[in-house]
């Protein structure tokens, strides 16, 4: 009597005799392991996952009037419309003489663009709110992504004789270039003092010549900035352009700056008010630097600290690697000036460091768990077991890189958490397929009706099992707020690598296993 074929029930055994004797499931094991390779070195490398955070400042001046006056006017009517925005969680308003600042923050999550889109069209939409004499308001988005540095690089001067103001300046050099760099989103400064002809105004002369603040301040912003250029057309259709250069360069056009006016005689601002050329120490914000050698520490020093943020989504190890090596292009004509550079933070270093760690520690579970199923099933088994976790995390390496996601600290967290979770579907096939390689009933049996039949026994329960912890992760999905942004890898990386490790136990399990494993001598006497 012939014997009947096995006929699968389960999609577990219908993927396995698809997949058991044809060629190309080699090349595909192959391909994903090389998919995943590839995956992991081109996918953007970060530090911590980037999230969603928005929100608005809108800063309104009225010049004149008291903190009680801007909070009655300016912040209290503000605050109440900025409330009418949908998806405005928080508000917070300060008043204070002259100017009101109100923060309006976001739940965490809403778009970035569409709410400060919303909270530039209230405010627009209700401009006459504020009182006469306000002036226009200010609206500046938070912006999280590029508000965070990655890389932060100190410079301070080995020169005495170098002013602040001359380190600041050859560091605002360094600015512009590093500013050009591909994919740096936004350079700032910090600890640095500005080059500025500062003005002290003699109180007793000013009342003296019955002059106010406001007239020296209005006359001298009336020649501190360049003056518009005029465009009209002639007769003959000619362009004609009138400009006025910058009309302050020296301490001595600053004195001759006319205030005011008495009786035809002029006044200038030399005779009220003492002009000199330094720096903005108004700025209160400084840094210092101690450089350790030798186990010991030099005197702290006056430093600028340059910081770089990256634009949302791209590499930051790329981008730290390209500062790194945009500086060392003018680490002579720094040091030629006396100025040498620390740098005091690389996200981007660390962030490969803990992708190198993880994959590191990876290899070291993928051979703990061969070990011991070479004592449980034999080391035919375990090799058959260790080929599959290196599969699964590529198929799911993959799937993040098609998502848009980074390798951060909470990716590789959701991957180690998968580890445990993605060979228990191989190591069932495996055990049911030795068990049945064992058995005296299956000795007549053909070696692949046998890995067919092995494989869609368990098919069913192994993928309700394996269903069920994946619901277990869907919830996580749908927490809100800050830690729903910062826990969303885990439940988008644990369910396709479940699913995945589904797909890779029925296809190359039964594969390998009919090529590398042996039945028992027993079983060859019994047929």
């Amino acid at each position: 009597m012939k014997h009947k074929p096995y006929v699968p029930k389960d999609v577990a055994g219908k993927l396995a005799k698809t997949f058991i004797q044809n060629p190309l499931t080699m090349v595909l094991g192959i391909f994903l392991l090389a998919l995943g390779y590839i995956s992991l070195e081109v996918m953007p490398r970060e530090e911590n996952p980037q999230m969603v955070v928005s929100g608005s400042t809108v800063i309104v001046a009225l010049p004149g009037a008291t903190a009680a006056e801007v909070e009655r006017v300016i912040v209290k009517p503000l605050e109440r419309k900025l409330k009418e925005v949908k998806g405005v969680e928080h508000i917070y308003g300060t008043a204070m003489d002259n100017v009101g600042i109100v923060n309006a923050a976001f739940f965490i999550g809403e778009n970035k663009e569409d709410s400060n889109l919303k909270v530039y069209d209230k405010i627009m939409q209700n401009s006459n709110m504020f009182p006469k004499g306000a002036m226009n308001p200010i609206i500046k988005p938070l912006d999280i992504d590029v508000d965070i540095p990655i890389v932060s690089v100190a410079f301070f001067s080995n020169d005495k004789n170098m002013s602040e103001t001359d380190l600041y300046d050859n560091v605002k050099t360094m600015q512009h270039y590093i500013n050009g760099l591909p994919n740096v989103a936004v350079t700032d400064l910090k600890g640095g003092h500005k080059h500025q002809f500062n003005i002290e105004v003699d109180i007793n002369k000013l009342a003296g010549y019955n002059l106010s603040l406001g007239q020296i301040t209005q006359a001298v912003q009336s020649l501190s900035y360049n003056v518009p250029n005029i465009k009209n057309r002639t007769k003959d259709n000619e362009i004609v352009i009138f400009g006025v250069k910058n009309a302050i360069q020296t301490i001595e056009d600053i004195d001759n700056i006319i205030v005011a006016d008495y009786f035809g005689s002029p006044i200038y601002l030399k005779q009220v008010a003492t002009v000199t050329d330094g720096y903005n120490y108004q700025n209160f914000q400084s840094a210092q630097i101690s450089i350790q050698s030798d186990h010991s520490f030099s005197k702290l020093q006056n430093q600028v600290t340059l910081t770089i943020s990256k634009l949302q989504g791209t590499n930051a190890v790329i981008i730290a690697d390209a500062v790194k090596e945009e500086l060392s292009k003018y680490k002579d004509m720094l040091a030629k000036n006396g100025i040498n550079y620390v740098i005091t933070r690389n996200d981007g270093e660390r962030a490969n460091d803990a992708v190198n760690e993880l994959v590191f520690h990876l290899i070291l579970s993928i051979i703990i768990i061969a070990i011991l199923l070479i004592f449980v099933l034999g080391w035919r088994e375990s090799l058959i077991v260790t080929f599959t976790v290196p599969a699964i995390l590529a198929i799911t390496l993959f799937v993040a890189y098609l998502s848009g996601q980074t390798i951060n600290r909470i990716t590789l967290f959701a991957f180690l958490l998968s580890l445990g979770l993605l060979v228990d579907a191989a190591i069932i096939v495996i055990e049911n397929i030795h068990r049945h390689y064992h058995s005296v009933d299956s000795a007549h049996k053909d070696k692949d009706e046998l890995m067919i039949e092995a494989t869609d026994e368990i098919g069913a329960p192994t993928n309700i099992a394996t269903l069920a912890i994946i619901m277990t992760m869907i919830p996580m999905a749908f927490v809100g707020q800050m830690m729903g942004q910062f826990m969303k890898p885990i439940p988008a990386n644990v369910p396709v690598a479940l699913v995945a490790s589904l797909f890779v136990a029925y296809i190359f399990t039964p594969y390998l296993a009919v090529r590398i494993l042996k039945r028992p001598k027993h079983n060859e006497e019994h047929k």
